[in-house]
């Protein structure tokens, strides 16, 4: 790897604005990947933060489950979970609201960015 390289992996992950700390709660930049084998939160995935769930991408079915994926992991009701832009995409942004427990690898994410 190059010097640039190494540059411009450095800036790109100081600048990751995968999980954003809002007045109301978070805002999370998400690259979903559907009918993983298992759901679980894999990490960074360029800028945005890749999460695999078992649903089909079909009638709305993952989004549904990525509602109560995120819902489970923060502690909140499903009520609380909005997917902001992206429904029919796998780039999406999705606002948690007032989060009772936040999951490490979001702190981790948190610590980084401020």
């Amino acid at each position: 790897m190059t010097r640039q390289q190494c540059n411009n992996e450095i800036q790109s992950s100081s600048n990751s604005q995968a999980v954003v700390a809002i007045q109301t709660g978070l805002k999370l930049r998400v690259y979903l990947q559907p009918k993983a084998s298992r759901n679980e939160m894999i990490g960074l995935h360029g800028d945005e933060l890749k999460i695999a769930i078992t649903a089909p991408p079909v009638d709305g079915k993952a989004n549904v489950h990525l509602i109560k994926f995120i819902a489970k992991q923060f502690s909140v009701a499903k009520s609380a979970v909005s997917i902001i832009k992206g429904e029919l995409n796998r780039h999406k942004t999705v606002q948690v609201l007032h989060p009772k427990k936040i999951p490490t690898q979001i702190a981790a994410l948190l610590q980084v960015d401020e």
